[in-house]
């Protein structure tokens, strides 16, 4: 799973955020590949240590999440 770099704290926001033409990026934390570069992800939130919430399938281009999928 990846993670949404400002760590918004519901789906809404993050999806409010993208609309609103916020650049942000997507990382992987420890030990689970590279960073989100390209292409269809699903995110996560809020981080740890708090429980995650919620999760959202985003399309990411070169690193920044260009659209919000659902």
């Amino acid at each position: 799973m990846a993670y949404a770099v400002g760590n918004p704290k519901s789906k809404k926001a993050l999806r409010e955020a993208i609309k609103a033409g916020e650049q942000i990026e997507v990382f992987q934390p420890g030990p689970f590949g590279p960073n989100v570069t390209d292409g269809l992800t699903v995110v996560e939130g809020p981080h740890h240590p708090k429980p995650h919430r919620w999760y959202a399938s985003v399309i990411v281009k070169d690193g920044v999440i260009v659209k919000f999928v659902g």
